[in-house]
């Protein structure tokens, strides 16, 4: 988080990463892999939205396949050729390209198929109240049953 001695500008890799790699409970915490976050929005003390700098070796991926109720996301891909997973289709991606999901939006996720790290950064609002949907997976997120805010089987009860 920002303060007076944080710096302005910095490499995006000098950014600690998370350390937890996956806040998913399991099962779903290992299918998503070993991949690398970076949260660039909480180092600068951004509130209005979420910048991630993330790597995804072979094998991971960048999420379950969500969609979320309240919150935009845009997906800038850096290196690598990661596959857009989403409910209607698949496409290869390449640097350069980019793709945006609206709130209420088609479930999405990106998979790196490749042998090759894939390097993205990952931009979102932090739009209070939002939920959000794993159609593939019994996992929902947002306000539980019991009051909190976590993760809860589509039922509603809570994972522990």
């Amino acid at each position: 988080m920002r303060n007076d001695t944080t710096p302005h500008e910095i490499p995006a890799e000098d950014v600690r990463s998370r350390p937890k790699q996956s806040n998913y409970p399991e099962p779903f915490r290992t299918r998503v892999g070993e991949m690398e976050k970076r949260p660039l929005g909480n180092f600068f003390g951004l509130r209005n939205f979420g910048v991630n700098f993330s790597r995804l070796p072979t094998g991971s991926m960048s999420a379950l396949m969500h969609s979320h109720s309240k919150q935009d996301e845009l997906v800038y891909v850096l290196q690598g050729q990661p596959t857009l997973v989403k409910e209607s289709t698949e496409i290869e991606l390449k640097p350069g390209m980019c793709c945006g999901f609206p709130a209420n939006g088609e479930a999405h996720h990106l998979v790196n198929r490749t042998e090759q790290d894939v390097v993205i950064l990952e931009i979102g609002d932090r739009t209070r109240g939002d939920e959000v949907r794993y159609p593939n997976d019994d996992l929902k997120a947002g306000l539980r049953s019991d009051g909190k805010r976590g993760f809860s089987h589509t039922d509603g009860t809570p994972y522990v």
